[in-house]
């Protein structure tokens, strides 16, 4: 860079090229008619060399000046292709970028000053194009040819358009020397939180981080990667499946889809677990517990327990479709459970209840269990009189005795959860047949996941129905979090033959939107998963987003406090921004300032009438190294990244650019397709064509586009 002085000023003119103008002046004078300086050939050759090299060196310090000073304007293109991307064994590619010093924070004071001002903002020329390109858009031609030469998008055009990325180009342009920006793989393990507004960079930013998980292999070994992604981005999809078949993995991926649930693979929420009880946690967990409801939710637990207890001691693996089921009508359950009971401790116990059940009628039934069969009335009565103890058979019995409208009561929040779960074709992913041996669509649970080391995309459909979105969300979480706790203890391969207790892998977590998933299930998941090998990244837009959904500021915090790496993009709320900004200390910057008098001396008779001063103060103020408004000013697909420890990085991603091997098979083809067409962001959901894509067929099932072509579906009948 130029000289170094007491207080670098870099907007300023190049006035450098004048030593280089008369540098080069001389050299030619030298080298050309060294007779006219009185030296001989070979001391004008050897004078003209010494401009030379004078005249270079001032050329970099006026390059160096000029640089800056376009980049303050404009960042120079950075476009990567996915093949492109580094895939490192010990390190984390972000992009490009330098570590923010005091320096930096002096630089981009200097930019809001008034006397630079004609240096950061955009010159008279282009702001006069841009105004031609505005009114020459509805010109009689030829003039809008004009508006289109003046929008040419190439570096010969002068007044070439900016990039539609907004901000402030000055936060990155004040480091003309960049470096690629990596985080350490094993900060990961910390957790990391990505924040930042609708539509900035943060699946951008994600593509880059899923793209090197994907394919990075570390001893021979890939990394497990689960993608939750509840609004369904159909390129994030696509990128996921291109970069597991480069890395020879697409045998290895599956696609769990609540939206498209005849191509999606399944899985059972609730099927697997290391406790019984977590069933019940898992369903109850996603009701709501505030106020009067805190009570109802804690009968639903205790109900759903019950009844997954009850099946597992029937050898039947648990589901939402048969928890519904029994908690509509547990008296089947309890004939069932006692039956399977009685045949292996009591055979004859049987005939007795059968006798008991012949004799009664109307009258000897209870009034507490009207409404109930009459062989749960007997074995009521059987039990009671005998004195069998089975903690499943007991907590069946509890429940059967309440009034039947009682217990359709106090089960009501539950019901309507399990129905949304369990309602079309969802319940064949939910609660998967797995005696079905023609269904061609694979089952899978997280532990085999992680024994594959197999990329999993979760789309969760959350723009159609958010509570089924959720409570799925959660379930796995949940789940996750069960598995997590069983590595910690046994390592991956526990119960196979050779296994290690310490054998552990990365999982790669990334949750995208991920305040729409949470509940008290994720904090547990990265508070302790770190010891198993969790490594997640969350993504999501501000931090009431997350103080909504978990609805208590200090669980908030917790969750907040867990993230141990912060990328901050552009957002729109200043409490979400001083979350980077309050973990950062203040640095001095220098300030001049010009002083001039003037004295007049009060001595008619003296030598002297006045005394005159000029001085140049430099001067020393405390200021936060960024403030909330650099946040709120970051252009697209740029960041700060508070990492390893509170260094302050200031990142920039690479643009993709389209790769020609990037195909997909037909079947995720169309179901990319139907997510472009209608997975908006919700801050746009005004402008979508609503009832009109009902024409396009490839966005309907068969059935329905087939019913739609001939006019045939019903009608609203007319009021």
């Amino acid at each position: 860079m130029a000289q170094p002085h007491a207080v670098e000023v870099l907007l300023r003119p190049a006035v450098e090229l004048y030593t280089v103008a008369v540098c080069a002046g001389a050299a030619v004078v030298c080298v050309v008619a060294p007779w006219s300086l009185a030296l001989n050939p070979v001391l004008g050759l050897g004078s003209g060399l010494a401009f030379l090299a004078f005249g270079a060196v001032r050329l970099r310090d006026a390059w160096a000046i000029l640089r800056y000073r376009r980049h303050i304007r404009r960042l120079p293109r950075y476009v990567m292709t996915s093949r492109d991307v580094p895939v490192s064994q010990y390190r984390l590619f972000v992009g490009r970028g330098f570590r923010w010093e005091q320096r930096h924070t002096h630089r981009l004071t200097q930019t809001y000053k008034p006397e630079f001002r004609r240096y950061a903002e955009p010159t008279t020329f282009y702001r006069l194009a841009r105004r031609l390109e505005e009114r020459l858009e509805f010109a009689p031609p030829p003039l809008p040819r004009l508006a289109r030469a003046l929008a040419w998008d190439s570096p010969l055009n002068p007044v070439r358009p900016l990039p539609p990325v907004g901000g402030m180009p000055r936060l990155h342009g004040i480091e003309p020397h960049e470096t690629d920006v990596t985080l350490p793989l094993g900060e990961r393990v910390g957790h990391t939180l990505v924040l930042g507004t609708t539509r900035v960079g943060k699946t951008r930013l994600a593509e880059l981080f899923i793209t090197q998980d994907i394919r990075r292999k570390i001893q021979g070994e890939h990394e497990v990667v689960i993608v939750f992604d509840p609004k369904g981005d159909a390129d994030l999809l696509k990128r996921m499946y291109v970069e597991a078949r480069r890395a020879g993995r697409e045998g290895e991926m599956y696609v769990f889809h609540l939206g498209w649930p005849d191509i999606s693979a399944r899985y059972n929420a609730v099927g697997r677990f290391g406790r019984i009880s977590e069933v019940a946690t898992r369903i109850a967990g996603q009701l709501s517990g505030e106020g009067n409801s805190a009570a109802f939710r804690e009968f639903a637990w205790r109900f759903v327990n019950i009844i997954a207890r009850a099946l597992v001691e029937l050898g039947q693996r648990p589901d939402y479709l048969l928890i519904q089921r029994h908690v509509v009508n547990i008296d089947a359950l309890f004939i069932e459970y006692a039956q399977h009971f009685f045949a292996r401790t009591e055979p004859k116990a049987w005939e007795v209840i059968v006798q008991l059940e012949g004799r009664l009628n109307d009258k000897t039934i209870p009034r507490h269990m009207v409404g109930r069969e009459k062989r749960v009335v007997a074995l009521e009565q059987y039990l009671s009189q005998t004195r069998t103890y089975d903690a499943v058979l007991d907590g069946l019995r509890s429940a059967v005795r309440y009034d039947r409208t009682y217990f359709d009561k106090i089960v009501a929040s539950l019901l309507p959860l399990l129905e949304k779960l369990t309602t079309g074709k969802i319940a064949q992913l939910l609660a998967p047949n797995y005696s079905d041996l023609s269904d061609p669509r694979p089952i899978f649970d997280w532990m085999q996941i992680i024994r594959k080391r197999a990329v999993v995309y979760v789309g969760l459909d959350a723009l159609s129905d958010a509570e089924v979105a959720a409570a799925v969300g959660n379930s796995m979480f949940s789940d996750l979090v069960s598995v997590a706790g069983h590595i910690y203890k046994h390592g991956i391969d526990d119960g196979l033959p050779g296994a290690s207790a310490n054998a552990k892998v990365a999982i790669n977590v990334h949750a995208d939107e991920f305040n729409e998933l949470m509940g008290d299930e994720f904090i547990p998941l990265i508070n302790k998963g770190g010891g198993a090998g969790m490594q997640v990244t969350a993504y999501t837009q501000t931090l009431s987003d997350i103080e909504a959904r978990i609805g208590n500021r200090a669980k908030a915090g917790q969750v907040i406090g867990n993230f141990n790496n912060l990328f901050m993009l552009r957002v729109r709320e200043t409490a979400t921004a001083e979350l980077l900004t309050r973990q950062l200390p203040k640095v001095e910057v220098y300030t001049t300032t010009l002083v001039s008098g003037a004295t007049d001396s009060s001595d008619i008779h003296g030598p002297t009438d006045f005394t005159s001063n000029a001085q140049d103060r430099i001067s020393t103020s405390s200021v936060p190294l960024i403030e909330p408004a650099h946040v709120v000013g970051l252009p697209k697909g740029q960041c700060f990244a508070l990492i390893e420890g509170g260094n302050l990085w200031k990142v920039r991603m690479p643009l993709p650019a389209p790769d020609p091997d990037e195909a997909m098979p037909r079947d995720l083809q169309q179901l990319a397709g139907y997510m472009r067409q209608h997975y908006a962001e919700a801050g746009e959901w005004w402008e979508g064509n609503g009832l009109l894509r009902l024409h396009d067929d490839d966005a309907l099932p068969a059935d329905l586009a087939e019913e739609v072509k001939e006019g045939t579906l019903d009608e609203e009948a007319p009021s």
